[in-house]
């Protein structure tokens, strides 16, 4: 009897063990799930666009009117019909020849005001940046094409948001073919007719009491309550570029 129970014992261990090692090796026989794939390294908006070739610094300096701003900033969506006239000068800075001036003029509430940065020159002779308070602040700007006498398309990059600006020697409309090149460059950035703003090409500002200068965003901590309100205008990055504490 005790052999009998031995033996009954003995099938019940086998088969117990067969069927685990079956499953084991029906789980084993399955094919592996595969790894995911790495993730694709994150493609800034401003490494779409291909900087000039034929870019010369030198001869980017001078009077820069703007004509037209693709942005989808919040500040031109609400107000886009109330911009008023831009205008950009760039000098290389006295301090160094890696470094350019930036003055850019507009009107707010019938005042012209100034606001002066510094574009530091890259190895790129195409890129430049403009420093903010930190690194993660900073803007990043491509000059995207160029005759250097007659019209710039210039993309500004800040926090993976994308500007882009059609800049005129002149204030005279510029060619069809100009403006279609334009229209289709923002298009690659998302930026459609819908957010395309043109910019008025009259009574632009010319001289700039001091008063009515902003060279530092620390500036803005002293103004009275309205004019607190120009300069959150004035940082709209849409508009007239970022300013940065220098």
């Amino acid at each position: 009897m005790a052999g009998a129970w031995r033996c009954t014992l003995a099938v019940v261990v086998l088969v117990c063990v067969w069927s685990y090692t079956e499953a084991v090796g029906g789980a084993v026989s399955r094919p592996r799930p595969q790894r995911r794939p790495p993730k694709k390294p994150k493609v800034e908006p401003i490494d779409v666009a291909q900087p000039a070739s034929n870019v010369d610094i030198q001869r980017m300096t001078g009077t820069w009117y703007l004509l037209i701003t693709a942005s989808k900033c919040s500040f031109l969506i609400n107000h886009g019909t109330k911009v008023e006239p831009t205008v950009m000068t760039l000098t290389f800075s006295s301090e160094s020849d890696q470094k350019l001036s930036v003055s850019t003029k507009t009107r707010h509430n019938h005042q012209c005001w100034e606001i002066l940065q510094v574009y530091d020159l890259t190895s790129a002779p195409a890129r430049l940046t403009l420093k903010g308070a930190r690194p993660e602040l900073n803007t990043e700007i491509v000059i995207g094409d160029t005759d250097h006498s007659s019209y710039a398309i210039l993309y500004y990059q800040k926090r993976g948001k994308i500007t882009m600006k059609l800049y005129s020697r002149s204030v005279d409309s510029l060619s069809e073919p100009i403006l279609s090149k334009f229209e289709q460059l923002a298009e690659k950035q998302g930026l459609g007719l819908a957010y395309l703003f043109p910019f008025p090409t009259y009574s632009h500002c010319g001289d700039v009491d001091q008063d009515h200068v902003i060279s530092k965003i620390k500036k803005c901590f002293f103004f009275t309550k309205s004019n607190k309100q120009i300069c959150n205008f004035m940082l709209t990055y849409g508009h007239v570029g970022n300013l940065t504490i220098q």
